[in-house]
């Protein structure tokens, strides 16, 4: 799951994002994010991905990544996207995040333990 997820971060958000492509471009314009800004956060999506990949940062990953899906959230509901196809993808795809760190994480599961 953490492969499938950092592939999809890195390949098809981060890497359209750093290389400039219509892509990423237009969709990050039609919700208010002005071009100029595009490769910054392709930036933090990719440093917040390899945290994320690595063992001893992955906690920290997972946390910085929730806050970039938040403001990836926000900024849809602010210019009213489809709700589920668009506003809610940042909640699927952290829940698919957090759900690959429980289960490779033994300290995460004894944190986040599942009730009978």
């Amino acid at each position: 799951m953490t492969s499938l997820f950092a592939l999809f971060m890195v390949v098809g958000s981060a890497a359209p994002k750093l290389l400039g492509a219509q892509v990423a471009v237009e969709p990050m314009a039609s919700i208010g994010w002005s071009s100029q800004h595009v490769f910054f956060i392709g930036i933090i999506e990719l440093t917040c991905t390899l945290l994320f990949v690595v063992p001893r940062t992955a906690l920290l990953g997972a946390v910085l990544l929730t806050g970039l899906l938040g403001g990836a959230l926000a900024s849809h509901w602010r210019v009213d996207s489809p709700l589920f196809s668009h506003t809610l993808f940042s909640i699927y795809l952290g829940a698919f995040m957090w759900c690959s760190l429980w289960l490779r994480d033994a300290t995460i599961r004894k944190l986040l333990p599942l009730k009978r």
